[in-house]
């Protein structure tokens, strides 16, 4: 599948031939779009986001159908986007520079600086099969908004919305060549990374690829939005019936395919054997498994085989290692049934990496001190959460943890679509959220006016 400079062929697989005509169309309209009005950019996106109103039903279906994602987290995903492309809007007319005082320094008599943010250029948006719809619409509509056309290389289980987004965009009136859709094989997208045409690499996705291409890319500004294994604190003061429902959502939904999925819980000593016995109750009451098709779901397949392989035999090594299985590790072909594990050695797969499956490990903390320092020791800094109601152990994890965001009396997996969201260490580079995001696609232009 692909779309480039305006022309869509929904049948054809793309090769190296058309990702060179899609760099060659953005590069183009670039000239022209980058010069658009705000009023005209917002405009666009004003009617992108009445395209996604229109196009709702088929969006869900297509999410649930190729990410094999549940249809309630389907739904939520296409009103995450709408939300997406409505603040896109808003900040396409926002977007402003400022006045430099240049005479503040002596020669500079009756000089005066003007600064304006203008876009990089084009941009290679690469994105992961887990949001298909709205974490497109985080790269699309950000560089829409600042003045920049796009290659977007959808993943390969997710090209129908990738598809779809794009005709509601044409629709909408992007001119040819400011979107382009790619749908095409790792090889044959070689020059999205490499090709210095494109400005802006922004990247979602796996960490050991993101940073692997990011030493391909030359001079270009890279984002990458990288994966994590979320922990999340609770002090003794926690409030347990708000928090259990959360935290069983923000471990299993979407069988854990989230990368702010909650993957550790430290749990101060004093509340540890109250909260184990309720978690895994509340685990097996509401973390129902089935056909993602059925509205009460949590827990469907996961993507691929493959990936039900590795969350398997990363059980089991931790079991082999000492771990004490609470529940789960149940398996039955793409489905694996939410699993709680504790006890899990410190150097095991599921403490150090990113399982990316429904799977949780529960360990007892002495105080707030260890928390955070088994927290942070971790490849990893996406998100961290913690439950207390003493604003000065909130203040102190916010200043101690190692993570782009500490979300407080919530899980690690809350994200608002307008707010700076990125990560430490091997979880990436950049922001995402529409303002933080053109940001990091534009740079500052400045006029001196003597």
């Amino acid at each position: 599948m692909l779309y480039v400079d305006g022309q869509f062929s929904e049948t054809r697989s793309p090769d190296s031939s058309d990702v060179e005509h899609a760099i060659s169309a953005a590069t183009r309209a670039f000239r022209e779009y980058s010069h658009w009005p705000a009023w005209r950019r917002a405009e666009l996106l004003a009617k992108a986001c009445a395209g996604l109103r229109a196009r709702r039903e088929e969006l869900e279906r297509l999410i649930v159908t190729e990410a094999r994602k549940p249809i309630q987290y389907a739904r939520a995903e296409v009103d995450r986007a709408l939300t997406t492309f409505t603040f896109a809007e808003g900040e396409a007319r926002r977007m402003a520079g400022e006045v430099v005082p240049l005479d503040a320094v002596p020669g500079s008599d009756g000089r005066l600086g003007v600064s304006l943010r203008v876009p990089r250029g084009p941009v290679a948006a690469i994105t992961p099969f887990n949001f298909p719809l709205n974490l497109s619409a985080h790269k699309i509509a950000p560089a829409l908004a600042c003045g920049a056309t796009l290659v977007h290389k959808p993943a390969p289980e997710t090209p129908g919305v990738a598809m779809a987004l794009a005709r509601i965009i044409h629709d909408a009136g992007a001119p040819p060549g400011v979107l382009n859709v790619v749908s095409c094989t790792n090889e044959d997208a070689a020059p999205l990374v490499e090709d210095e045409r494109l400005r802006v690499l922004s990247f979602t996705g796996s960490s050991a690829v993101g940073w692997a291409l990011t030493a391909r890319a030359g001079s270009k500004k890279v984002l990458l939005e990288l994966g994590g294994n979320a922990a999340v604190i609770l002090e003794p003061d926690a409030d347990l019936p708000r928090a259990i429902p959360r935290l069983v959502a923000g471990a299993f939904a979407y069988a854990g395919q989230v990368c702010i999925s909650v993957q550790r819980v430290y749990v101060a000593d004093a509340l540890y054997e109250t909260f184990r016995a309720r978690f895994v109750e509340a685990t097996l009451r509401l973390a129902i498994v089935g056909d993602p098709w059925r509205a009460d779901v949590m827990v469907g397949p996961l993507i691929r085989t493959r990936d039900a392989d590795r969350v398997e035999q990363w059980i089991a090594e931790a079991v082999a290692g000492g771990a004490r299985l609470c529940t789960g590790a149940k398996r039955e072909g793409d489905f694996v049934w939410p699993t709680v594990l504790e006890g899990v050695p410190e150097g095991a797969r599921l403490c150090r990496e990113e399982v990316f499956g429904p799977v949780v490990m529960l360990e007892r903390s002495r105080d707030l001190d260890d928390a955070i320092a088994r927290v942070n020791d971790s490849p990893y800094g996406l998100q961290a959460g913690i439950y207390t109601h003493d604003t000065r152990k909130v203040m102190k994890a916010f200043h101690e943890l190692q993570v782009g965001a500490v979300i407080h009396n919530d899980v690690p997996v809350y994200r608002a679509d307008h707010m700076p969201y990125g990560g430490t260490k091997r979880s990436g580079i950049g922001r995402e959220g529409v303002r933080y995001a053109i940001e990091e696609m534009t740079e500052p232009r400045l006029l001196v006016m003597g």
